[in-house]
């Protein structure tokens, strides 16, 4: 059995300026090294569990604890969770005026690791991630997101992914709206990531984004509960079937 890197235990949360909970008593163990897809129906609290865990001060957690590797992270601020080694793609990434990717990635890492970037090395790695996308090098001269298309963020995001190398990578509906060259670059990018030993929580409709990888767990949330947990076979099931066995 692999090691956990994400213990949830009787996770209850909602959002900071309601007293409404929507996420109910989450238990949840993410081994390292796995991909894990959580999948459920639309308003099931998919988005808000990925955002908890991060540390969004947008969700207050009521009940239960978040651990990373064995240590307690439910007070932590999100800047501590991402030096910790967590890493959350958005939805709707943020445009960010004035920053370029590159510059945004190196002051990213230097937070992370505590030391001064070595740009020779930091460079190389970047032409060497470009290549492995196929993505232009223009796109680490823009400002980070700003006049890119939908699926160019979520390309960039995947090139964040890839350079800043954390320990558990939370992919929110990541292939959402994607063509289908979008969403081959993005699998390509997420398969490398769990090829260096990266562990992924998936959350996602469409299961495009899963067709190239091995799914090692899923789990289907409904009303803010997990209601069912299984191996790779069940995403098929639901393909199948969808949510309505699970609703009610």
């Amino acid at each position: 059995m692999a090691e956990n890197i994400l213990e949830i235990k009787g996770l209850s949360a909602g959002l900071a300026n309601e007293g409404e909970e929507i996420l109910h008593g989450i238990d949840l163990q993410v081994g390292k090294g796995e991909t894990h897809v959580l999948m459920g129906p639309n308003g099931a609290g998919k988005s808000t569990l990925g955002n908890v865990i991060m540390g969004s001060p947008v969700y207050k957690v009521s009940k239960g604890q978040i651990l990373l590797e064995g240590g307690e992270i439910t007070k932590d601020s999100v800047d501590a969770r991402a030096k910790k080694g967590i890493f959350l793609s958005f939805q709707n990434p943020l445009e960010v005026p004035g920053l370029s990717m590159e510059a945004f990635l190196r002051n990213a890492i230097r937070e992370k690791t505590g030391k001064p970037v070595k740009i020779f090395q930091f460079k190389k790695k970047i032409e060497e991630t470009l290549k492995l996308l196929d993505m232009d090098a223009s796109y680490v001269e823009r400002d980070l997101n700003v006049g890119f298309s939908g699926g160019e963020k979520k390309k960039a995001e995947i090139f964040q992914l890839l350079l800043l190398e954390p320990k558990l990578a939370i992919l929110d509906e990541t292939d959402s709206g994607l063509d289908v060259d979008a969403v081959r670059t993005v699998s390509k990018g997420i398969e490398i990531f769990r090829q260096n030993g990266g562990t992924l929580l998936i959350i996602t409709h469409s299961t495009r984004i899963l067709d190239a990888l091995t799914v090692d767990h899923t789990h289907v949330l409904v009303d803010g509960r997990i209601v069912k947990h299984g191996d790779g076979t069940l995403v098929d099931e639901i393909n199948r079937g969808g949510y309505a066995k699970y609703i009610g």
